[in-house]
């Protein structure tokens, strides 16, 4: 696929040079136009006061990185998640790529550090805004996406993203009870059954741990502050589980 790197001509500093130059260093990512990872951290302030060097802001980039990063995040949710409905696919991919989600993106890469903000922005906070952050992630996936192609978008949503995914952090919308019961239904492998094995704890901050069995193999054990909790952590382990057992065998 032919790259399409057409962007409005930008003149920018040295000092702004030396900044991403240390970007790109730091993150192992060297990009071929470099004037595109400028632009994805340049806030619409920064242009205002420099409109005789025809920066130009990051909006357009944003654009382009919410549908390549819906796309990415779609085509992993497709390829791992068999039993999950589209529905189910629907509502776990708005969690990832929400505002909430994107801020806690930028915060883990220090994003904020490398914004370009005119002068009011950065004495009014703007460099911890949420909404910002989030615009400065979605702009740098289109940076990447127009400079280096899709797959390196998804090595770096790999490194940064689909972890946390399988760690669970979007667990509060996804159901493993129903996702595991139709991995096993479509291998006919028999009835799954959870146990409240341990209970521990004063009342008003009990800590429950559940095990997941298929027939009488245990699949998975998870802990939770309700029994419901625990059954979906047993059942997010056990999922876990035999896809690591499909990929050895």
């Amino acid at each position: 696929m032919r790259k399409s790197t057409h962007t409005k001509k930008s003149i920018f500093p040295e000092s702004v040079k030396e900044h991403f130059n240390l970007f790109q260093q730091h993150f192992d990512i060297h990009f071929d136009n470099p004037t595109l990872l400028y632009q994805a951290f340049t806030h619409s302030s920064y242009v205002n006061e420099h409109r005789r060097k025809f920066f130009t802001d990051n909006e357009r980039l944003e654009f382009l990185g919410d549908a390549v990063l819906e796309l990415s995040v779609s085509q992993y949710l497709f390829q791992q998640y068999m039993g999950m409905s589209e529905g189910e696919l629907t509502k776990l991919r708005a969690a990832i790529v929400c505002e909430p989600s994107l801020v806690l993106f930028a915060n883990e890469l220090n994003f904020g550090k490398y914004v370009l903000l005119g002068k009011g922005e950065e004495l009014t906070g703007g460099r911890e805004r949420p909404a910002l952050l989030a615009d400065v992630f979605e702009a740098f996936i289109g940076a990447l996406y127009l400079d280096k192609g899709l797959a390196t978008v998804i090595s770096f949503l790999e490194k940064i993203v689909f972890p946390k995914i399988e760690l669970g952090a979007f667990s509060h919308v996804m159901d493993y009870k129903s996702q595991l019961q139709e991995i096993i239904q479509q291998q006919n492998n028999g009835t799954l059954n959870y146990e409240i094995v341990e209970e521990k704890g004063p009342a008003h901050n009990r800590t429950f741990v559940s095990r997941v069995v298929l027939n009488t193999n245990e699949l998975g054990i998870g802990k939770g502050r309700s029994k419901k909790e625990a059954e979906q952590q047993a059942a997010r382990l056990a999922i876990i589980a035999l896809r690591d057992h499909e990929r050895e065998e």
